[in-house]
């Protein structure tokens, strides 16, 4: 595992200790435990350096992880950020992420996906459990054809009118497609285009909204 360093951040000690058994016996160095985001912050103020990625609970005593994400982000931005939670409604997740999470598991995910999440995560994936995934899916497809008026109208809501604000009338209808969650594939069969003229508005809707991963981009547009 490439001797990762870790935190791990969870006001469960027997979870806590789950966890550090299973990422030491995988190569993986914890550099700190904390019950609660302040805790954490403290860690990292003095071990921010060493400091690759940090395992995260939403829901804690004190600094819950929302907060604390918001305010690793600003201040060790190079720290990566996994979720670990038993929590997966949509406020949790959009909030989550939106904040700058990089991964968003449940914690009975198995040892396998946290490992391979970490390993993913460092690589620059984005990655979501499948339940959380499966959730995401069900948001979309209840409020895709509302969304999909709202973003081709230009009146899509505070912050997602802010992203699409520069967006041509095809890029915004691109969008919409996305958020119903519809593969390049399917957008250009829908559009009558070729998947590389997708690929190439995607791209460049990347550059406009400044948010070069499609599942941070989507559920900034569904805020």
């Amino acid at each position: 595992m490439n001797g990762y360093k870790v935190l791990l951040v969870d006001d469960e000690k027997l979870l806590l200790e789950s966890l550090e058994i299973i990422l030491s016996l995988n190569g993986m160095e914890i550099i700190g435990k904390a019950s609660d985001g302040r805790g954490a912050l403290q860690i990292l103020e003095e071990k921010a350096a060493d400091c690759d990625i940090a395992l995260v609970d939403l829901n804690m005593k004190g600094m819950g992880g929302i907060e604390l994400i918001k305010v690793m982000k600003e201040k060790f931005a190079h720290v990566k950020i996994l979720v670990l939670t038993t929590f997966y409604d949509d406020k949790y997740i959009t909030e989550a992420i939106a904040g700058g999470a990089d991964g968003y598991l449940l914690k009975d995910s198995g040892k396998d996906a946290i490992l391979g999440a970490v390993t993913q995560i460092l690589s620059g994936v984005t990655v979501l459990d499948q339940q959380v995934m499966a959730h995401l899916a069900e948001l979309m497809a209840a409020n895709s054809e509302r969304r999909k008026q709202e973003v081709i109208g230009g009146s899509m809501g505070d912050n997602a009118g802010d992203i699409a604000a520069e967006l041509t009338g095809r890029e915004k209808e691109i969008c919409a497609l996305m958020v119903e969650g519809l593969t390049n594939r399917q957008i250009a069969d829908k559009l009558y285009i070729s998947e590389g003229t997708v690929k190439n508005y995607i791209s460049n809707i990347y550059d406009k909204t400044g948010i070069h991963d499609r599942v941070k981009l989507v559920v900034e547009l569904k805020r």
